[in-house]
């Protein structure tokens, strides 16, 4: 397409001014007649509509060997400008690829960098994650010899108290058969006591010296008795102690083991994330590993264009080579016979 308005009548004023100069209208010198605007395409073709219709004026009014040379060079001229629009079209594209992959490459070289500074952090993720799998297994060691001590303590208070439990049963027993001897004693006496009532009265006093000592004899017993009482109430209250000691060593072994579940989920959910971190580590290897492929490609297309290119700038110096003026000259003497 032109641009700024270039039209037919602006390239024929541009060729006529080159002539007017005795300079040879070739593409890239109307461009630059024409300051550098409109693309050559559009020139390249007003130039030949120009040159057609030029030559056809001049077709009845010139010698056949002037048309020919004039044919001959016009020729000359539309090759090499061809020529060169090709070469330049070719270039143009080879360009603008080679910027693509240069850009491509530049975004894929800071993808690679992003991907290694993103599975750099992952790793140090990683890293803590192990060290605080670490420490939560240090922490479930401890745990869990805390809870042993705390089932050995457990243990030996049940032991201390199944000692008291049997003491306090024996006490029992023993109050029990003092009771039972009380009464034994007390049934005997008020029976000894109707007998000797119903005894001689020569007996009375020695009835009464017996009650006598049969009284301090119970007092002795009501003595044995208040001290066994005593030592009932005290092992009692050594025995709610230690009901109440062992309460709390049973709410310590409860909450320990809480403490133990919590460290286990804790321990889990660290595997699940390092699970987790690894997946994403390999993913982000394997991508890498793709850019890496996808930039190898890239630069074998690189190095292909540029064959290419080298390839055209040889077949444009072939070109030049035969459009040179020797060359012309070789073929307007064989088309003369």
């Amino acid at each position: 397409m032109a641009r700024g308005g270039i039209n037919k009548a602006l390239v024929k004023q541009a060729r006529q001014a080159l002539l007017a100069r005795g300079e040879n209208p070739s593409l890239d010198a109307l461009r630059i007649e024409l300051g550098n605007t409109g693309s050559k395409t559009t020139i390249h073709r007003y130039l030949k509509e120009l040159e057609a219709a030029e030559a056809g004026r001049l077709s009845t009014a010139m010698p056949l060997s002037d048309q020919l040379t004039s044919l001959v060079s016009q020729l000359a001229e539309r090759l090499q400008d061809e020529a060169n629009e090709t070469v330049e079209q070719a270039h143009e594209r080879w360009a603008q690829e080679r910027t693509e992959h240069v850009e491509r490459l530049r975004h894929a070289e800071a993808r690679i960098q992003q991907l290694e500074q993103h599975a750099g952090t992952l790793e140090g993720q990683l890293k803590g994650e192990r060290q605080a799998h670490q420490q939560a297994q240090q922490q479930l060691q401890q745990a869990q010899i805390e809870n042993a001590r705390l089932l050995q303590a457990k243990q030996d208070l049940d032991t201390r108290l199944a000692d008291r439990d049997g003491q306090i049963r024996s006490l029992e027993e023993k109050h029990q058969h003092a009771r039972d001897s009380l009464e034994h004693y007390r049934r005997t006496s008020k029976e000894q006591r109707e007998q000797e009532q119903r005894r001689h009265e020569a007996q009375v006093q020695q009835l009464q010296m017996d009650t006598r000592q049969l009284q301090q004899t119970l007092i002795v017993k009501q003595d044995d008795i208040t001290q066994l009482n005593r030592d009932n109430e005290r092992l009692l209250t050594e025995a709610r102690l230690l009901l109440k000691e062992q309460a709390a060593q049973q709410g310590r072994l409860e909450r320990q083991t809480s403490e133990l579940a919590v460290l286990k989920d804790q321990l889990a959910q660290s595997q699940t994330a390092k699970d987790t971190l690894q997946e994403r580590l390999d993913a982000l290897q394997a991508e890498s590993a793709e850019l890496q492929k996808t930039v190898s490609t890239q630069s074998q297309r690189a190095q292909g264009l540029q064959v290419s290119l080298a390839e055209a700038t040889t077949a444009l110096k072939l070109l030049r080579q035969a459009t040179s003026p020797s060359g012309l000259e070789g073929t307007a003497s064989d088309a003369a016979p």
